[in-house]
Parts: C-alpha cells; sequence; structure tokens
C-alpha cells in the first residue's frame, strides 16, 4: 500500500486522515500534515418491537407541478411586461405588495415589467396565479408575411441543364458549317 501524499509504500499500520478536506490514507509522516479521522460506525439496524407498527407513507405526489412534457410545450408571451404591469395596477398592488405576495424581491419584478429580465418558468407561475392572467401560453407556428412566403416555381433541374448544353452545340455546329 502506498502514501496518497508522498507516494511511498507505507510500512507499517496505515493513517486515515484529513489533509485540507480530502480523506486520505497516508503513512506515518504524512500523518502528521492533516487531522486523524475516524468513520463512524453504521448506525444499528432498527427492528420494530412487537408492540409497534410500522407504517409506510407514500410517496409524496406535488400536485401544483406540471407534468415535463406540459411544461416544456409551452412558451412565454412575447407583451408579458405590459401584461404584468397592467394586471398589478387593475388589481391595485404596488411591486412591494406583489413581491410579498409571491416571494419575489421587487428588482426583479421591475425588471420583469421592464421588459429587461424574461422571467422563468416557475416565475411566470407564480405571476399567472397571483394576477389572475396568461404568461404561458402553447406554441404557435411562425406566421410568415404573404410577401415572405415562397410560391411555387419552376426549379432548374440537371435536365434542363443538359438540354441548354445540347442546344448551345447544336448552334455551334450551325455556325460551323458541315465539315
Amino acid at each position: 500500500m502506498q502514501c496518497e501524499v508522498c507516494g511511498r509504500p507505507i510500512l507499517g499500520k496505515p493513517y486515515k486522515a484529513m489533509i485540507e478536506g480530502a480523506k486520505m490514507v497516508v503513512c506515518a509522516g504524512c500523518a502528521k500534515l492533516g487531522t486523524a479521522y475516524w468513520e463512524a460506525p453504521p448506525p444499528p439496524p432498527t427492528t420494530p418491537r412487537r408492540w409497534e407498527k410500522r407504517t409506510v407513507l407514500p410517496p409524496r405526489v406535488s400536485a401544483r407541478r406540471r407534468p415535463p412534457e406540459l411544461a416544456q410545450a409551452l412558451e412565454l408571451v412575447e407583451d408579458f411586461g405590459p401584461r404584468v404591469r397592467g394586471a398589478r395596477r387593475g388589481l391595485g398592488l404596488s411591486q412591494e405588495d406583489l413581491g410579498k405576495r409571491i416571494g419575489e424581491k421587487v428588482s426583479v419584478l421591475r425588471k420583469v415589467e421592464g421588459g429587461k429580465m424574461r422571467p422563468d418558468e416557475r416565475l411566470a407561475a407564480k405571476l399567472e396565479h397571483a394576477l389572475r392572467i396568461k404568461l404561458l401560453v402553447p406554441p404557435s407556428e411562425p406566421q410568415l408575411p404573404p410577401a415572405a412566403v415562397p410560391r411555387p416555381s419552376r426549379v432548374t433541374t440537371l435536365g434542363d441543364i443538359v438540354q441548354v448544353r445540347e442546344k448551345k452545340r447544336g448552334e455551334v455546329d450551325e455556325e460551323r458549317g458541315p465539315s
């Protein structure tokens, strides 16, 4: 066995030492560089007594979380800042009151209302609930303006190029005359 600090073979009993936060197996000389540590024995297994009943609790499931497939399918509306500001003012709340209500800092709310910061999904959901507005919507297909929609047109194919070359060869042959 080798010392994990100096690399020399450990003669005698190896020491377990904590050196700069790392637990190492070291020789007697390097053990002085750190503090000794001992591993705590594992806790004894507990067995229920005859009169004790073991109750197994079901795993906790949060009803507030959205399923991952639904959460990924939502996007933030473009005009989130004015919507948040208008809804907050409509309810007669100050930024401080709204911040206390949803557990967020006033500076964050200022940035969101000003459009300087896009709220993450969690913050958007809090704002939706507190202000009774819709910020997360299903994604929509991007609408292209009518001029940007490509019109079906004839596309040049390899066959068209071959025909053009054949025509050019025929014209050249006619200019030369019969040979």
